[in-house]
């Protein structure tokens, strides 16, 4: 039977779905725009209901060392912050990434660099798909465009950060994380019992018994020609997740002039420059990423076959757009426009500068 739809902001869906999905520990810090996560987490008290944990830490690194003790024990675990909070976190992230271990990260972008503005920015992209962390790895990046996707990719977050044994990134924006609309949620799931995780995840360490040692969970590794083997493995299964988890949406024209690769509120705005350029008579196509990371450069090498030119939309000063720009070789312009500032671009602004391509 399908659930009622309730009218949530992004932020309240994440929360909400993070219970549902049957996530073991939260651990979190206030900072705008994501703090209600964490507030509906405590006004919906989930520790009377399904047992799931709820802490908020002293600071963002202590959430983030919260997570690798939780996700080592192989729990459900999950943090969210905001830009500046999620720059705290690199350290502990790339320790995740070493050992691997699972987790999911929210990360509901605000302008900067610094401190900068409480307002919505796309300007994390880099820090998101790069790693951010030392050391060779990456993480799965997924950017929801509407808070029923902010609900859904909590589950297919988890599923994937155990899937690969993997810190997963929900990349969303102030736009997205504030936003109302209504939303479908998933039916309660129940939290994994300690003898199930032991049999799904074998490499956890739960503590010494009669039938297994402790697991050490650990990054460390002494030996060159070990942590050349270890990044070996590690590089493996990056190119196995390229292989089998990209996702994108195409939105628009069969036969269009140009394209536009746009991800988050910017895809959304881009999606309304679709129809009113329709309107006009100008054959757009829509190319999203729903995972930045993996990228869906194999997508956009193809669209660039089919269009004359690629306009790259995001709020920041041209971060993915170098990454469409190596997709495609050089074989059609590609060209930028984004705002700053928190100041989000309206469709008209987008189809004058596509006119200007035309």
């Amino acid at each position: 039977m399908e659930q009622e739809p309730l009218l949530l902001k992004g932020n309240e869906a994440v929360a909400y779905a993070a219970i549902l999905c049957g996530c073991d520990g939260y651990f979190g810090y206030p900072i705008t725009p994501q703090s209600e996560v964490l507030e509906t987490l405590a006004a919906l008290r989930p520790w009377e209901t399904t047992g799931m944990v709820v802490v908020q830490s002293e600071s963002e690194v202590a959430s983030v060392n919260m997570l690798y003790g939780g996700g080592g024990c192989g729990k459900k675990v999950m943090t969210s912050s905001s830009s500046v909070g999620i720059a705290l976190m690199q350290e502990g992230i790339s320790y995740m990434a070493g050992a691997e271990v699972p987790c999911l990260i929210v990360n509901v972008q605000r302008g900067g660099p610094g401190l900068g503005t409480i307002q919505p920015s796309q300007a994390d992209y880099l820090q998101a798909t790069r790693g951010g962390g030392n050391g060779d790895y990456n993480l799965i990046v997924l950017a929801p465009n509407s808070v029923q996707e902010m609900a859904d990719f909590v589950g297919l977050g988890f599923d994937l950060a155990f899937k690969y044994r993997t810190p997963v990134i929900m990349l969303a924006d102030g736009v997205i994380g504030q936003m109302m609309e209504k939303v479908v949620l998933q039916p309660q799931q129940p939290r994994r019992t300690n003898e199930e995780i032991a049999k799904e995840c074998p490499w956890a360490s739960l503590g010494r018994s009669k039938e297994r040692d402790i697991n050490v969970i650990t990054s460390l590794e002494l030996q060159p020609e070990k942590m050349e083997e270890r990044n070996i493995m590690l590089q493996k299964k990056y190119r196995s997740i390229e292989e089998n988890e990209v996702r994108y949406e195409l939105i628009g024209s069969e036969n269009p002039d140009v394209a536009i690769i746009a991800f988050g509120c910017s895809s959304r705005i881009s999606k309304k420059v679709v129809q009113i350029a329709a309107e006009e008579g100008i054959e757009i196509v829509l190319l999203r990423p729903i995972t930045l990371w993996p990228f869906p450069k194999d997508a956009i090498r193809e669209l660039s076959t089919k269009v004359k030119s690629m306009l790259v939309v995001e709020n920041n000063a041209g971060q993915m757009f170098y990454d469409v720009q190596h997709a495609v070789e050089g074989h059609i312009p590609v060209e930028h426009y984004g705002r700053f500032g928190g100041i989000i671009p309206t469709p008209q602004e987008i189809l004058d500068k596509i006119k200007t391509m035309l």
